[in-house]
């Protein structure tokens, strides 16, 4: 396994786990349980899942124009 198919595999690994977080986050957050913390996780989750989806955005197109492909 290359190191740019690693990288990829880690960064949506990442994406999927922050979703994950934000799932439980909401679900929790809709519970008698529920505290404002838990919105603060499914904020936070939802902003690094964004975040690292435009990386490996920019990850791909930057290691095609170098020749990674």
């Amino acid at each position: 396994m290359s190191l740019r198919a690693f990288h990829l595999l880690f960064i949506i690994a990442s994406i999927t786990l922050s979703l994950m977080m934000a799932v439980w986050g909401g679900v929790t957050y809709g519970t008698d349980r529920g505290t404002v913390w838990h919105l603060v996780t499914v904020i936070g989750a939802l902003l690094t899942a964004g975040l690292l989806a435009v990386y490996v955005v920019k990850f791909v197109r930057k290691t095609r124009e170098i020749g990674w492909s």
